[in-house]
């Protein structure tokens, strides 16, 4: 039987050594994550979870172990400031085996409050986390804790087969809250993005299908998308955006053309502003699946026109992509990187871009993000055999099909003048399968 229990309530039925699953980020339930922050008798808590979008005290207590698979800013400040804290690299589709393998006692999410028939809409996230949330309400000897606010919007699956929602018969403690999901600050962009639009533009055809992450550089393709003539398009992505809800309100998507999912955007979860949430409250255009479906590469590959638009940090003439880390400390995640560079990487009539300026900004110094080669101690994310184009301010190389040395012609073709001679450079050192890297002595 349900139990209908305060957060305060509900965080008291936690044990002080105990295993807890999170959802990733838009899946968090605040309340109840709030009210595990407060109690201070913690002797051994290890919770599973990724991108953290939840302000909560728990993990600053020396008897919380977290470990993500995903690091946002405040995975970031927790491990700066000594929390105990760990990051486990894995693709986002493997979260869900890996939380089968974990079996937490306890798992959680947020969601929308009942229907008429008793369900509870997963509302922002399908994600790796649906299969155990459904286990732990089966199994007598786990607990299943989710909140639900009207505040979460009511969003849909597909079919009875993937519903996107629990039934509170489901359900062992239903927490009703005031809790909200996090509104993120609108990506503005610059001059810069904007240039690595216009690049990216030529890529997308009439009838694509497309999947763009998050930040400024996939806003501005996007805009331009819906500002620009065409359309006809299709949305199949790990997550859907603001830039996402403007093509739809523009009129350039019409999910006809696909070949899988058709007549639906499909994501497996959503992240942005109080307007994209208003927008998607039981908006039936958009459809959230399970992470192993809709990050599965063989499934991307089966899109007409897969178009995928996503960010890198730096990449060396081997086209060797680092995204994830900086200097060997994680910064983000892997998150769906590969698996929406595998599945376009399937077909030669599908495209995978990594888009990122050419320059950085470190210590006051200008650096190029486009190396000769990666610096000791990297950390790669995307390796060199699945990279397609990459796109900066001046340009896009498409690597797939050439040597190491044209790689390196091509990207300083894209790199910032300052910069392109030593990629030259390295990149005739790196003719016929030589290192690019000048020999000593």
């Amino acid at each position: 039987m349900t139990e209908h229990l305060s957060a305060d309530q509900a965080a008291e039925r936690i044990h002080a050594t105990d295993t807890l699953g999170l959802p990733l980020g838009p899946g968090q339930p605040p309340a109840f994550l709030k009210a595990l922050g407060e109690r201070t008798d913690w002797v051994d808590l290890r919770v599973t979870g990724a991108l953290l979008l939840v302000g909560t005290d728990l993990f600053g207590h020396p008897g919380v172990h977290y470990l993500s698979g995903f690091f946002g800013p405040i995975e970031r400040y927790l491990r700066d400031s000594g929390a105990n804290i760990s990051f486990a690299p894995a693709d986002f589709r493997r979260f869900a085996p890996l939380l089968k393998l974990a079996r937490q006692r306890v798992m959680t999410s947020a969601a929308a409050p009942p229907d008429a028939d008793g369900f509870c809409s997963l509302s922002l996230h399908a994600g790796g986390t649906i299969a155990e949330l459904r286990a732990a309400g089966a199994d007598p000897e786990r607990v299943l804790v989710v909140e639900v606010s009207e505040r979460f919007p009511r969003t849909f699956g597909l079919g009875t087969e993937h519903r996107h929602a629990l039934h509170v018969d489901e359900i062992d403690i239903l927490v009703r809250s005031e809790g909200a999901p996090l509104a993120l600050p609108e990506s503005v962009a610059g001059g810069t993005d904007e240039a690595i639009a216009g690049h990216a533009r030529r890529f997308v055809a009439d009838g694509a299908t497309l999947q763009t992450g998050i930040g400024s550089i996939p806003s501005a393709i996007a805009a331009r998308l819906a500002a620009d003539a065409g359309g006809d398009y299709g949305v199949h992505s790990e997550m859907f955006t603001d830039g996402l809800m403007q093509l739809h309100q523009a009129g350039k998507v019409t999910n006809a053309r696909k070949g899988i999912y058709d007549g639906v955007s499909v994501a497996t979860f959503a992240a942005g502003s109080e307007a994209l949430y208003t927008w998607l409250h039981e908006n039936e255009e958009v459809a959230f699946l399970p992470v192993e479906l809709v990050n599965s590469p063989e499934l991307i590959a089966r899109n007409q026109g897969m178009v995928t638009i996503n960010g890198a940090l730096a990449v060396d003439i081997h086209g060797q992509v680092v995204a994830d880390t900086i200097h060997g400390t994680q910064y983000s995640g892997i998150g769906g990187a590969e698996d929406f560079i595998a599945g376009p990487g399937m077909s030669t009539e599908q495209r995978a871009l990594l888009c990122l300026p050419s320059t950085a900004t470190v210590g006051g110094e200008r650096t190029s993000r486009i190396l000769p080669w990666l610096p000791e101690g990297s950390v790669v994310t995307t390796p060199r055999h699945q990279v397609d184009v990459i796109v900066t301010e001046y340009g896009a190389a498409e690597l797939e099909g050439l040597t190491v040395h044209q790689r390196g012609e091509a990207l300083a073709a894209i790199a910032h003048p300052d910069f392109r001679d030593g990629l030259l450079e390295a990149a005739a050192r790196a003719s016929k399968g030589h290192s690019p890297v000048p020999r000593s002595g």
